[in-house]
């Protein structure tokens, strides 16, 4: 399966941002001059909500292929961070259905996003529910030092005020092994057990990919997301919130054009002239 032309363009943006990224080595310099080069200066204001954290946005509408442009994305990333980058992604997603439909499409290993996947990660990848993390199913210190991990969560995963979530804080038997791996965290989670998933993923450093973030600014607080201490955070959103960093952006043209979506047709009666 290829990227459309518009899909290209969204990953080609991606790439020269993260280049200016590691040129400059400033996010908001990179992303101020990013859009510099491309004519659109007033578009360069970065918003630094998670100090420390290079958060970047697709605004491409719905209908426009935004899970298979994350899973193209997955790889340049990876390569724009140091090599020693243990490769971790949380996929984060707003509800049960698309949480079944995304652990679907990512575990199928004849579905085109997982080939792709596949194709750039040397077929090594592991995708994972909370399930299986909570029961340590194939995940492991030395699993994850040799795969791309990738975890698909629900907004809801982890908040503590739910029997649910209350599992991802406790102390977990299934996952000791990382806490001798993994030593001491640098950044503890409030309540959460060293043995604890959420404070296993924390330590991982994660890739995290945020589908329909335009959901996750009032469901998903920052500092939850910050519980994840991510190495990088990439929004995937029809319709991004004022304080998104949009670095490329889709319109239902463009979809219209690669005959991916079907505009309103509207047609008028003309009165006959007398």
């Amino acid at each position: 399966m290829e990227l459309k032309s518009y899909q290209k363009k969204v990953i080609k943006d991606l790439v020269r941002y993260l280049e200016l990224m590691n040129e400059t080595k400033n996010y908001a310099v990179a992303f101020r001059q990013f859009w510099y080069e491309v004519s659109a200066p007033s578009l360069g204001k970065y918003q630094d909500i998670m100090p420390g954290v290079p958060n970047l946005c697709f605004k491409v509408p719905t209908g426009g292929g935004k899970t298979f442009m994350a899973c193209n994305a997955i790889r340049p990333i990876f390569d724009a961070l140091p090599v020693t980058k243990t490769k971790t992604v949380v996929w984060l997603v707003p509800s049960d259905a698309i949480l079944t439909q995304t652990v679907q499409t990512l575990k199928d290993t004849y579905h085109p996003y997982r080939q792709k996947i596949d194709v750039d990660f040397g077929s090594r990848v592991e995708v994972y529910t909370k399930q299986e993390l909570l029961n340590g199913q194939n995940f492991s210190p030395t699993a994850v030092t040799e795969q791309l991990s990738i975890m698909v969560l629900s907004y809801d995963s982890f908040r503590s005020r739910g029997k649910e979530g209350l599992k991802a804080y406790q102390e977990n038997s299934n996952l000791a092994e990382f806490a001798k791996v993994l030593g001491k965290p640098e950044q503890p989670i409030e309540k959460a057990d060293e043995t604890a998933l959420f404070q296993i993923i924390n330590q991982l450093n994660p890739l995290v990919i945020v589908d329909e973030s335009h959901h996750a600014r009032s469901e998903l607080s920052i500092e939850m997301l910050a519980n994840f201490n991510p190495c990088f955070v990439l929004d995937l959103t029809a319709t991004p919130k004022a304080e998104s960093n949009i670095i490329s952006y889709v319109d239902a043209v463009q979809l219209k054009t690669e005959h991916m979506v079907k505009l309103p047709v509207i047609v008028y009666n003309r009165n006959k002239q007398t």
